[in-house]
């Protein structure tokens, strides 16, 4: 029989995909059944997604960075399996989020990821569960819900101060990305969150679909057929795309109709990065020299407001007067308060605290904000008499910081300005942070909240200087000023400084790891309030309710089959008969 070039192309291409495909669907199979192999490709599967936040900032890897971790769950034969390749995927990501961590904390940063990575655990469970097999249209749409209210419920969880904060929510890493930011003024950093797993959702029940589809053989449809019925294998795909579809109205409809921040003016405000200053007897005394120095070059620059890092001063100004004198002489040259952090013990209580103090012509204003959420084994150590021995592997804190009890907005003496850059005659309210204290959105949304026209962070992140962490921290301001329309400044002591407007865009040039220099700009101010500030965390109340909703829902049925077991007659198996047709008699 003679065959055309297309006939032989495709006899050769099946013989090959008969030969090859089957020896790599079981290697990959001997693989994933081996325990070691398949919890290093948990691990790897569950680092991808750190590539997408700074310094890398792969933004857009994020809408895909899950699929892997999820396939491989999804694969798992039993619902324990998935569940423990849910904890070394949640390990793999806490690693490599915080992998600038291991120079400090060395292998205790193993110890807490291992211990987050347990967060994750539940989740993989419900990746085998609704991603299992090949998924109906029904099973495939919970998917697209479940999936996400599942992870911003891990989110929520390992958000809490006493385990490390909200460092790294998968939300953050969109922070360069307008459309998202916009998002991000409706449901905050959650609602970003859960659209890119969302996505990763749908990309995954299309490799699904797609998968089926190829090894599944062809027919050929009769010739007289009138319709032919969907194949149950593109059936996954079909939610997905409406998934998809959703995600990118919900983005088009905030960017819309979601409010906006009104132009109330501007303030010009100074931004003081002394750079490193080797550690020693006399680090605090050289940094704060050349604070001084660089503040002195912003005489005459006309600036509202100059913003210091933190653990700017080392001294207690009430224990130092001279100390405070020499900031307040700095105010009146520079014609502009000075908000400074003081990292010291305190003279009219004890601990050590870390406070932003607003210092003017005259000396402090009064105006105080003790930091309240403390960076654990960073500034305390939890549960000092049990984990106290993590200062003897690395450079945990060996006396706990103290905390403050609430958040200060504070009246600086500069005027905000109006379009004609002239003062307007009110006061700058400014709400400050300290260090992580940016990567809570309920802090900032309070001091909104509260009347804070400029929110600024002040951060020191010299232990980890050449690492991602600069760069990620600084990202967070973006986030914060698009969830509460409000502009944010992130002042630092070594890079990375920035300032990002109340929409979230950069404002000006960042001051990079290894700049020493003072910076001025003119910051944009608005009015009104977002959907965020006004909603706060709706995001994850609604994901609250569809875990709730599927816990009853999986209860009812549990409970209907056991019942159903219960009332079902009991069946009995007919009895043996002889040869010669007579019942069997036991015993006899």
């Amino acid at each position: 029989m003679d065959l055309s070039g297309d006939d032989r192309w495709e006899r050769h291409g099946r013989q090959d995909g008969q030969r090859n495909g089957p020896w790599s669907r079981q290697r990959a199979a001997r693989l994933l059944a081996s325990r070691w192999w398949r919890g290093g490709i948990a691990v790897t599967a569950g680092a991808l997604p750190a590539l997408a936040f700074p310094a890398p900032s792969l933004w857009w890897f994020a809408y895909v960075a899950l699929v892997p971790w999820m396939l491989l769950a999804r694969s798992a034969p039993t619902a324990r399996r998935a569940a423990l390749d849910g904890w070394l995927g949640g390990l793999g990501f806490m690693v490599a989020v915080h992998h600038w961590l291991l120079p400090s904390l060395h292998v205790f940063t193993l110890v807490i990821a291992a211990l987050l990575g347990l967060l994750w655990a539940p989740w993989g469970w419900l990746v085998r569960r609704f991603l299992g097999g090949v998924p109906q249209a029904g099973r495939a749409t919970a998917a697209l819900v479940v999936l996400p209210s599942g992870w911003l419920m891990v989110e929520l969880v390992r958000s809490w101060e006493g385990l490390g904060g909200p460092w790294g929510l998968l939300g953050s890493s969109q922070w360069q990305v307008t459309p998202a930011l916009r998002l991000v003024s409706v449901g905050g950093v959650w609602l970003v969150s859960a659209f890119v797993v969302v996505v990763n959702t749908a990309v995954a029940l299309l490799a699904l679909a797609a998968a089926a589809r190829a090894t599944t053989p062809r027919t050929t449809p009769p010739t007289d057929a009138v319709s032919t019925p969907p194949s149950p294998h593109a059936l996954p795909a079909l939610p997905a795309l409406a998934g998809i579809l959703a995600v990118a109205t919900a983005g088009a409809a905030a960017w819309a109709w979601a409010p906006r921040p009104e132009p109330a003016g501007h303030a010009r405000v100074a931004v003081v990065q002394p750079g490193v200053i080797e550690d020693g007897t006399a680090s605090a005394d050289k940094r704060l020299a050349r604070e001084e120095a660089l503040t002195r070059t912003l005489a005459g620059r006309d600036v509202d407001l100059v913003v210091w890092g933190e653990s700017s001063v080392g001294f207690d100004l009430a224990d130092r007067p001279d100390v405070a004198r020499r900031i307040a002489a700095l105010s009146r040259e520079v014609g502009a308060d000075i908000l400074v952090n003081v990292d010291a013990r305190r003279s009219d209580r004890p601990g050590i605290f870390k406070s932003s103090v607003l210092v003017g012509p005259a000396g402090p204003t009064g105006d105080r904000y003790d930091k309240m959420r403390l960076v654990p084994f960073g500034e305390y150590i939890p549960a000092r008499s049990l984990l106290g021995w993590a200062t003897s592997v690395g450079k945990a804190a060996g006396e706990d910081r103290r905390r403050g009890d609430h958040q200060v907005v504070m009246n600086t003496a500069g005027n905000t300005r109006g379009e004609n850059g002239r003062g307007t005659g009110h006061d700058l309210r400014i709400g400050p942070l300290v260090c992580f204290e940016s990567a809570f959105p309920d802090m900032s949304r309070r001091l909104t909240q509260d009347g804070a026209q400029l929110l600024l962070a002040q951060s020191a992140t010299s232990s980890f200087q050449h690492s991602w962490a600069p760069r990620q921290h600084a990202s967070l301001a973006a986030v914060r000023a698009a969830e509460t329309g409000r502009p944010m400044v992130h002042a630092t002591l070594t890079g990375v400084s920035a300032v990002h407007g109340p929409d979230g865009a950069r404002i000006g040039n960042t001051l990079g790891t290894s700049a020493s220099a003072a910076a001025v700009y003119d910051v944009p101010l608005a009015t009104g309030e977002t959907a965020y500030v006004k909603w706060g965390d709706w995001p994850v109340y609604a994901a609250v309710l569809v875990l709730v909703a599927l816990g009853l829902t999986e209860g009812l049925r549990s409970y209907r089959r056991t019942a159903l077991r219960r009332t079902a007659p009991e069946q009995h198996a007919p009895r043996a008969r002889t040869a010669h047709e007579s019942p069997v008699r036991p015993g006899r």
